[in-house]
């Protein structure tokens, strides 16, 4: 009887961690629920000043202090003689009415880093609209894009995203410093420019779809299955059911067609391709890319961005969205089983690239 009785209270002290922690999760459920969906804000990193505070940090333990102390009063001394000129440039102009509010170009750094669904994309619409609003004439963006692909119509909305900033004729690069493969390199090819690394992977122009099927197993165990649908190709393959030889011809179809959409996307942006050739499904290193015309130079993102700083402004954008305090507690673990979850259903029903 006692060691019932302690078992007992054993249970009934984990039942109650349990439902507090439940309710806890309930409670800051509602909550968020009640406060609506929370707005991300744009953040903008000077990569110019970034770069020249290391060169100077560097410079500091390379040069004389003495030298250093008089280069960098003859520095300051010229610059304070540009904004007192400047300033007096600006009064003069305000006085007249002729105020000059133009500014040189920038090169604006725009990073994707793709996932699966390619969630990514609806940061990535915040920051090239930030960007259109103030563009002029000659600025540039730099995209640093890394991803092996995923859905469709993800892919696609990111590539349509990219088009954007053609449309007002803003100059595209886009950078490859480890992977854009598949629907990664469906976004890359609307730039004007594709820079890779010499190893980074590129190509995998095709489409791929696959799924699970547990149908004999729930045979196995006099388990049964039942899928209502109206049309007869509302649904092709499916995991637990059992699946024909017609639906595979139809889903087969669909793959080949959606293949065909790839291609000629790719045919627009970048007509010198032999798609015959790099079609196939199959990925090649940067070096290889550059032989075959998937990529235009051999270089990496650091190089580019280096080489900015030193005759222009760098502005590094990123649009950050707030966590609800629901998806902080929950953590990593909470969204990796989401996704997951997505990952399996998804790929039921459409195919990937």
């Amino acid at each position: 009887m006692e060691f019932l009785f302690d078992y007992g209270l054993f249970f009934a002290k984990i039942a109650t961690v349990v439902v507090a922690i439940v309710g806890v999760l309930v409670l800051v459920k509602a909550l968020n629920g009640r406060h609506g969906s929370q707005k991300g804000e744009l953040e903008v990193t000077d990569l110019t000043e970034q770069y020249k505070d290391t060169v100077n940090q560097l410079e500091s333990h390379l040069f004389d202090k003495a030298l250093l102390k008089a280069r960098d009063k003859a520095e300051k001394k010229s610059e304070k003689e540009k904004d007192k000129a400047r300033q007096q440039e600006v009064k003069q102009a305000a006085k007249n009415g002729s105020l000059d509010t133009s500014r040189e170009p920038r090169l604006f750094v725009v990073d994707f880093h793709g996932s699966l669904d390619a969630r990514e994309v609806s940061s990535l619409r915040e920051e090239i609209t930030a960007i259109l609003a103030v563009a002029i004439e000659g600025d540039e963006v730099l995209l640093r894009l890394e991803t092996g692909g995923g859905m469709v119509h993800g892919y696609g909305l990111a590539s349509s995203q990219l088009d954007r900033l053609k449309a007002a004729g803003i100059k595209l690069t886009v950078s490859v410093d480890k992977v854009a493969a598949s629907g990664g390199y469906m976004m890359a090819c609307v730039a004007d420019k594709i820079v890779s690394a010499p190893f980074a992977i590129v190509g995998s122009i095709g489409v791929i779809a696959q799924l699970p099927n547990f149908n004999k197993l729930l045979k196995k165990n006099d388990i049964d299955y039942e899928q209502i649908t109206a049309g007869e190709f509302k649904r092709t393959l499916t995991m637990f059911g059992e699946n024909t030889d017609k639906a595979r011809e139809k889903f087969q179809t669909e793959i080949e067609e959606t293949h065909g959409l790839f291609k000629n996307f790719i045919a627009v942006h970048r007509p010198g391709l032999d798609l015959e050739k790099v079609a196939t499904g199959e990925h090649w290193f940067g070096q290889q890319a550059l032989d075959l015309g998937l990529v235009d130079q051999i270089s990496t993102s650091d190089d580019l961005i280096t080489e900015a700083c030193k005759d222009r402004e760098v502005l590094k954008v990123k649009y950050v969205r707030r966590k609800k305090l629901a998806e902080k507690l929950a953590g990593a673990s909470g969204d990796a089983a989401d996704n997951l979850l997505m990952k399996w259903v998804a790929r039921g029903q459409r195919p990937f690239m």
